[in-house]
């Protein structure tokens, strides 16, 4: 029997496949239609919710496990969050070179005050921005 793949698990794992597949020119045409993203909810329903769901339950099944946004403690802390959306972390691949400063700080205070989570000390842009890997390049 043929399987078809959703729109929605199709992104998915090309979102999840882009950061150790994309060459450089890819990932910034990438991050460009990503510019269009104006606040933390459009972040999470174009790039997050596809693995951790509509409701940020998560889901887990055929060897995949994504985290519940849910009810989290662990988003106790903004910079936790961020951290594993700028970095990755497990099956979860980096963002740095998709999301900018304001989007990272938007999809974090978002999924810290929805999903019956109630923090409400904000990220900021700026905390972002030191929060960020700094990449260098070596001379030849």
């Amino acid at each position: 029997m043929r399987k078809i793949l959703t729109v929605s698990a199709f992104f998915a794992l090309s979102v999840c496949l882009l950061p150790h597949t994309a060459n450089a020119d890819s990932a910034s045409a990438v991050a460009g239609k990503m510019g269009n993203l104006p606040d933390g909810a459009a972040v999470y329903k174009h790039v997050c919710q596809s693995c951790h769901m509509p409701d940020g339950k998560g889901a887990e099944g055929a060897g995949a496990h994504f985290p519940a946004l849910a009810d989290n403690p662990k988003l106790q802390s903004a910079e936790y969050p961020a951290s594993v959306i700028l970095n990755g972390f497990g099956g979860m691949p980096w963002f740095a070179g998709m999301l900018n400063d304001q989007q990272v700080a938007n999809v974090v205070n978002y999924i810290r005050t929805h999903f019956g989570n109630h923090y409400t000390d904000t990220l900021k842009p700026s905390d972002v921005a030191d929060m960020r890997p700094h990449l260098t390049v070596e001379d030849e």
